[in-house]
């Protein structure tokens, strides 16, 4: 079973990529909704959630991790390869690829939570990767709150990301990376206020990528993961609201079930 887990719904733009890559596989998910958003939270306190929620997925028959969640991979990371033997994989490395894959200028924007983008751990890599990569980062605090609240089509969300992107739009980015599993459940919005010349990278998309080539070249962990097409959501607190957004990430009715952290 594939495991993922996210400070809350945002995680399920993840869910939603792995059921289009790897049709037929169970998943479990848990979001937590309770202690949402992570970004605003020390990095010792995500850290001591990322823990308890890897050991509450693998409890649950998970036998691959998905960190859903880039405060949690940009902090918590190294701390979950080194407690844990199973496969694990975050969002950053795989959106990190990709934006220079199809970087034209190499002028690279990035959104995210404010302990991601502190972190520095997009530009860190993106230079790792690429020396003459050039790094503009925004922090937008705002953005999950009002997606959890399912805010994703209010006038005030729409003028809110045209005021977070417009440092970015200064510097003439040619890509920008959504650097929260939130963020895609905003995507056209963002692209509008981006510009049609910039090249927006999704990465749920580019992590449920990285996954599928993994599990196809590891017969072994192919192995263990069941086929049964079933899917279990978990989350720390549930309110109308939460249903209401999850049902739409999915496109589909899903029974949220509750679990006390």
């Amino acid at each position: 079973m594939i495991g993922i887990f996210d400070s809350g719904l945002g995680g399920l733009t993840v869910v939603r990529a792995l059921m289009e890559r790897l049709p037929g596989y169970d998943m479990i998910y848990f979001g937590d909704t309770a202690r949402t958003p992570y970004g605003t939270k020390s990095r010792e306190t995500v850290i001591r959630y990322s823990i308890e929620n890897t050991d509450f997925l693998l409890e649950n028959g998970a036998s691959v991790i998905v960190m859903a969640c880039n405060t949690a991979s940009s902090v918590a990371t190294e701390t979950i390869l080194n407690r844990y033997s199973v496969p694990v994989f975050e969002v950053i490395t795989p959106a990190v690829a990709q934006a220079l894959q199809v970087s034209t200028g190499l002028n690279l924007g990035v959104i995210g939570t404010r302990a991601t983008i502190s972190s520095g751990i997009y530009e860190k890599k993106l230079k790792i990767k690429n020396k003459k990569a050039r790094v503009f980062s925004s922090p937008c605090p705002l953005l999950v709150p009002l997606v959890e609240e399912g805010w994703m089509n209010k006038p005030e969300t729409r003028m809110i990301v045209k005021k977070y992107l417009h440092p970015l739009k200064t510097r003439q980015i040619d890509t920008l990376i959504l650097g929260c599993t939130h963020y895609p459940l905003l995507k056209k919005i963002i692209q509008e206020k981006a510009g049609k010349r910039v090249k927006i990278i999704d990465s749920s998309l580019a992590v449920a990528g990285s996954i599928k080539n993994y599990v196809e070249n590891n017969p072994e962990v192919n192995d263990l993961l069941a086929k049964k097409g079933e899917t279990r959501f978990f989350v720390s607190d549930i309110t109308e609201q939460f249903s209401k957004t999850a049902n739409a990430i999915l496109n589909k009715n899903i029974v949220l079930e509750l679990v006390k952290k």
